[in-house]
């Protein structure tokens, strides 16, 4: 009979101790510590394990005698999907997609499985009946194809249906709903998502099957169980967005077979999630007449290059201590910008209260839009306008200088594309540049007065 063990378990990190802590070291959390008894059983008939063993040593290969050939993809007829993966799903991959409850993760998964012609995908739901899926995929406009449905959470189970099976694809929704018995612990705890994340990724490298698992998230927004998931799984996708709000991102943060810096955009619909092939045209409110405090600024994430509309409003602070807040632009670096506009633009801006919004709901890490959002709050601090068709694509240093930012042909494409008439960029990025290509007027400059004057004055 094996040996019962029991081990301590942090429920927010996954770290592991052999004894109750009060607050976890590796975290920081206080209270988190909790009892799982763990047993390790022999398998049995049915469960799914390794079918060789190793009877000689693994012996060391010079890198230059290793064959190698490119791995063919499986295209998805999902193109933002197939971009964000790094150009389509590897063989033998294991995926990890999490996000808020009711984003869409399910829904996008489904909406594959059923896009996916001449190929046997089995589609295994813990948390869902078969009624529930179908109604779903009723909703959807993909035509069925060989698709199939399982409800079950054990995984001896699982393995014993896929291997008469032999799915071409692999779908897990979730891994926090799987149970093996080779643990013994309820379903979500730290030691079964591990376990049962390890047995799906052996059978995905052995039998070179894709496996795409969807995982839960905690309160703070990180992907709910051990820390280690993150590293067993080859990509882990997250998918985020107001629930209450019709437009989802799909962003990689881990990705071993191409870019973590690609998104895909999405809009709920009542039909499934379409494809939004154009975002900057979403991204970039219509407008009847001319506001102040908007300027039009050139991002770029992974490949993409997005033309997005910052917010801002400026107003004379009343009570107390100004208040300086900003949704989806960094904080800290919102006020660095004030400090070089109040020091260097000899703005007042001391005792006025600034909000700061990206339009959209993106969260954006590019310095290349620093100039747009200072003009944004210029032109709401002197109440005029910006012709809305300027743009703007450059860093603000601390000296008040417009610095030079990478891929500007792109961001220039990409705003003659959508109509603009002119674009601020850095003269350090004309250097090399062939403005005769573009249409669009481009106006370089090297400090931040220059800016004003041109949009402002």
């Amino acid at each position: 009979m094996a040996k019962t063990k029991t081990t301590f378990f942090c429920q927010n990190c996954g770290n592991q101790a052999p004894k109750w802590l009060g607050r976890c070291p590796a975290c920081g959390e206080w209270n988190t510590f909790v009892e799982e008894v763990v047993t390790k059983e022999e398998p049995v008939a049915g469960n799914w394990r390794p079918t060789a063993t190793t009877k000689t040593a693994a012996k060391p290969k010079a890198i230059h005698a290793i064959n190698y050939e490119e791995q063919e993809r499986t295209l998805t007829p999902d193109s933002e999907l197939n971009r964000v993966l790094g150009g389509g799903i590897v063989p033998g991959s294991l995926v990890l997609i999490g996000g808020e409850p009711g984003i869409g993760k399910s829904t996008l998964l489904l909406q594959i499985a059923l896009g996916l012609k001449d190929m046997r995908v089995l589609y295994v739901s813990g948390e869902e009946s078969e009624q529930q899926i179908k109604m779903r995929a009723e909703r959807l406009p993909t035509p069925i194809s060989d698709c199939y449905i399982m409800t079950e959470t054990s995984t001896q189970n699982i393995f014993r249906t896929v291997e008469h099976f032999e799915p071409e694809i692999l779908i897990i929704d979730s891994i926090q709903t799987m149970h093996s018995s080779l643990v013994e612990s309820g379903a979500g705890s730290v030691s079964q998502v591990r376990e049962c994340t390890t047995e799906f990724m052996k059978y995905a490298k052995e039998n070179g099957t894709p496996v795409f698992i969807v995982g839960h998230i905690t309160k703070d927004g990180s992907l709910a169980g051990p820390k280690v998931l993150e590293h067993m799984v080859d990509t882990v996708l997250t998918f985020e967005g107001d629930r209450h709000t019709t437009y989802r991102i799909l962003r990689t943060t881990k990705n071993r077979f191409g870019s973590t810096s690609e998104l895909g955009i999405y809009e709920m619909q009542g039909t499934g999630l379409r494809q939004v092939t154009n975002p900057s045209e979403i991204l970039i409110s219509q407008r009847d007449e001319a506001l102040s405090g908007i300027a039009i600024g050139s991002m770029v994430e992974g490949n993409r290059p997005l033309m997005i509309e910052i917010q801002a409003l400026v107003s004379v602070a009343n009570y107390g201590t100004p208040q300086r807040s900003s949704t989806g632009f960094d904080a800290k670096r919102l006020q660095m910008l004030l400090a070089v506009l109040e020091k260097r633009g000899g703005f007042r801006l001391g005792q006025q209260d600034v909000f700061l919004n990206v339009a959209g709901g993106l969260k954006v890490e590019d310095p290349a839009i620093d100039l747009a959002v200072c003009a944004a709050i210029v032109s709401s601090y002197e109440d005029i306008s910006i012709p809305s068709s300027s743009a703007f694509a450059a860093e603000v240093g601390l000296g008040g200088e417009v610095r030079a930012v990478h891929r500007v042909e792109a961001r220039i494409s990409e705003a003659e594309k959508l109509g603009f008439k002119e674009i601020f960029i850095s003269k350090y990025n004309i250097k090399g540049l062939d403005t005769s290509n573009f249409k669009i007027k481009i106006r370089p400059v090297s400090k931040l007065d220059e800016v004003f004057q041109g949009v402002l004055m």
